[in-house]
């Protein structure tokens, strides 16, 4: 099958399910060609692996010191040059279109008719799990970004609904070799200022934070560690931890899960997704959420014991063999397997 996959580049942890998938996909026969939108390619990581890709602007929500910026957002929304990426796209021969929350593929599978998958937690809203309020505008962006035919969507837990468990990097499954340091808490909060970040974490001197996020590069200052960008190095500290300190998105809180580790939840304000996802964290009784950086919540949660581990099944098998089957109605007996294998996988 010929797979057009789109990536939205503007958070790591949409590259890191995409590269989980992308790869099954091809082991599996498929050839799979890759748009990455939403940030420029010089910002862009460890992308080789989605080779051949093509980078294009698409769309990019703006934020600033942990709050969306929807008027910026607004401003540097080119609505002629995505137009006019989506009806220059070649799609010849495309059979399958899947989405990661990307608004070019997902507007050239409509425009064309192709079939079309939307891959991610944000497909997962469109079920019965826990939902803020929110606004309107809010609610609509979220559920009409970048819409598919067939919803692949995934969640820490299923909700009774037809959902996926998170997808978790294949080097994680080998976290038995690690041993985890109690006192060791990583931190990533790339929505927040690093002056803002240090101030949060300084006064705890018996814990080691590893810092991630805004950071330009490696240094040591007391029980404060700065780490610029390392895919590897920070699976290292994730893997070693005793608890995750993190904005609100979806990736990392799962792969915090699966590991064992204890979390605190900090939304991004104004961002539904996120506001959603601390809040079916709550819920569920998997972590703590705040709403600032809020230093009397840390020390409360700096004090739990650490959880035991949920050992998520490997997710994008189950996908790729749903995407391969051509049986895209069938959605509920692959999420049912994929559930089942939960827990059991160890």
């Amino acid at each position: 099958m010929k797979i057009l996959f789109g990536v939205q580049g503007t958070g790591n942890g949409h590259i890191s399910r995409s590269r989980e998938l992308v790869g099954k996909l091809r082991e599996d026969g498929h050839e799979v060609e890759v748009i990455i939108s939403g940030r420029k390619q010089e910002e862009l990581k460890e992308i080789d692996i989605f080779e051949p890709y093509q980078v294009m602007k698409g769309l990019t929500l703006v934020t600033y010191r942990g709050r969306m910026n929807y008027m910026e957002t607004m401003f540097q929304l080119d609505f002629a040059r995505l137009m006019s990426d989506v009806l220059m796209l070649d799609t010849t021969g495309v059979d399958l279109v899947v989405t990661d929350f990307e608004p070019i593929t997902s507007m050239v599978a409509k425009i064309r008719n192709i079939p079309s998958v939307g891959f991610g937690h944000q497909y997962a809203f469109r079920y019965n799990i826990p939902f803020v309020k929110g606004n309107i505008f809010e609610k609509y962006t979220l559920l009409n970004f970048a819409p598919a035919r067939y919803n692949a969507g995934l969640h820490w837990s299923h909700f009774n609904q037809p959902i996926f468990p998170p997808v978790i990097p294949a080097s994680l499954y080998a976290r038995r070799a690690v041993d985890v340091l109690p006192t060791k808490i990583l931190v990533y909060l790339p929505f927040e200022e690093v002056d803002d970040v240090t101030g949060f974490v300084r006064p705890f001197d018996s814990c080691e934070f590893f810092i991630y996020g805004k950071v330009t590069g490696d240094s040591d200052d007391g029980h404060l560690h700065f780490r610029g960008y390392s895919r590897e190095g920070f699976l290292g500290d994730l893997m070693e931890c005793n608890g995750v300190v993190c904005n609100a998105g979806f990736e990392l809180p799962g792969e915090a899960l699966h590991l064992g580790k204890k979390l605190l939840l900090r939304p991004l304000d104004g961002q539904i997704e996120q506001e959603s996802n601390a809040l079916a964290m709550v819920e569920l009784e998997y972590g703590m959420a705040m709403h600032s950086l809020d230093g009397s919540v840390l020390a409360e949660w700096l004090q739990l014991p650490g959880r035991e581990p949920l050992n998520y099944s490997r997710t994008v098998d189950y996908i790729a063999e749903w995407i391969g089957s051509g049986d895209w109605d069938g959605l509920s007996r692959y999420t049912d397997a994929a559930w089942k294998a939960t827990n059991e996988s160890f």
